[in-house]
């Protein structure tokens, strides 16, 4: 191609290439100073004009940001948090893992800004005052001190780290809820579709896309029964089974209630009494919240010129994050953890590494097979236990 001036017409925004403005200008200087004059690659001129033609083009590419940041589809960053408001939504902020203990102890005993470690290391904050109860134990929530997503199977959270007189022990019987990073542009866009399905869709659309609204939600499976017998899934005739991550039990309930279809009932073992504010009648709605399925993965590979014990650790997160990304009902593949162990190389066409062996399963004895996942559960990966769920060798 050759220089042309930047411009906007009906198929976008259009602007030369870095290579085209350096020509343009080599040509224009030789043009004014003559042809003669010499314009090598060690030539002071030439690293000038270079220069120059750089800084052209920084400012076209700031222009065609610019232009791409006038929709949603295509902005990205702050520009997208603006585009999205007009939607009523806002990119949904980074949040902790949280997770139900059981502390136990002298009855009556109060604990004061308590915090309790897993296996994996990580400290988690209870509530600022908790009473032990008559029996001697209470359940209460701790928030994980570090941010993002920090698993913690059950009867992992075993270990006081701020001792008080009269508290003994404390553990998990549940997982812990995960908390997420910043919610990404791909995620915030693709919700952004969904918010527009709140007037304009079916019942049924409307009522995902109010969960996803919901603060703090991460994920979610909203399944229908319209038949007039139980389904496959054991859900009953003409009701919605809404299985969600994250969010609270009464702001979940409150977005499937305003959004639900006229004479549906919901399903689900968490139960939530609404009001309704037009009859001030009392409604249960029915939720459900994802059973976690941790997932055991054995991977042998061998390593070429150029591998580092880096790259087992870049492998280990890779897989890990990948397993976490799944959604609540979503398979597992094997095909897909080779493609995110593989992801880790910038240029597959010279590898580092070769995977000889990949195997995954719900338990230490792994197979090569995909993993079913139920409706209502969701995989989950999880690193630094013992044993190892995630378990890279290189050789």
């Amino acid at each position: 191609m050759s220089y042309f001036s930047p411009s906007v017409d009906s198929t976008g925004f259009h602007s030369p290439t870095y290579s085209d403005i350096l020509d343009y200008l080599l040509t224009s200087y030789k043009n004014i100073y003559g042809q003669d004059v010499y314009l090598g690659n060690d030539a002071s001129d030439y690293q000038w004009i270079s220069v120059v033609a750089d800084k052209i083009y920084d400012v076209l590419a700031a222009l065609q940001l610019d232009y791409n940041n006038r929709s949603v589809l295509t902005a990205v960053g702050a520009a997208l948090d603006g585009l999205i408001k007009s939607n009523g939504i806002t990119r949904k902020t980074a949040t902790y893992s949280i997770c139900t203990v059981t502390l136990t102890g002298i009855a009556g005993t109060v604990i004061t800004n308590g915090v309790v470690q897993d296996l994996s290391g990580y400290y988690w904050d209870l509530s600022s005052s908790v009473t032990i109860g008559i029996l001697g134990t209470v359940d209460t929530t701790a928030t994980c001190r570090t941010i993002g997503s920090i698993s913690a199977l059950p009867a992992s959270i075993t270990s006081i780290v701020s001792s008080q007189a009269g508290w003994t022990a404390v553990t998990n019987s549940v997982a812990a809820v995960l908390g997420q990073p910043v919610e990404t542009d791909s995620q915030l866009k693709s919700r952004q579709s969904l918010s527009t399905r709140l007037a304009s869709h079916t019942m049924l659309a409307g009522t995902v896309a109010g969960i996803a609204a919901v603060a703090n939600v991460t994920r979610y499976n909203v399944h229908e029964n319209k038949t007039d017998y139980t389904d496959a899934q054991s859900c009953p005739p003409h009701s919605i089974t809404s299985v969600v991550e994250g969010g609270t039990d009464d702001d979940v309930a409150a977005a499937i209630f305003f959004n639900r279809g006229i004479g549906c009932n919901t399903n689900g073992d968490v139960d939530v009494t609404v009001t309704d504010p037009d009859t001030n009648e009392d409604i249960v709605i029915s939720f459900m919240r994802p059973t976690y399925i941790p997932i055991y993965v054995d991977i042998d590979v061998t390593k070429f010129t150029g591998y580092t014990d880096s790259i087992t650790t870049d492998i280990e997160n890779a897989i890990y994050t990948y397993l976490n990304e799944l959604q609540i009902g979503q398979d597992l593949t094997i095909s897909g953890l080779y493609a995110a162990a593989m992801a880790v190389m910038d240029d597959i066409t010279n590898p580092l590494f070769s995977i000889t062996s990949l195997k995954a399963g719900t338990s230490p004895t792994t197979g090569t097979t995909d993993v079913n996942i139920g409706f209502s559960e969701v995989v989950q990966g999880i690193l630094g236990a013992s044993p190892e769920y995630i378990n890279v060798v290189a050789t």
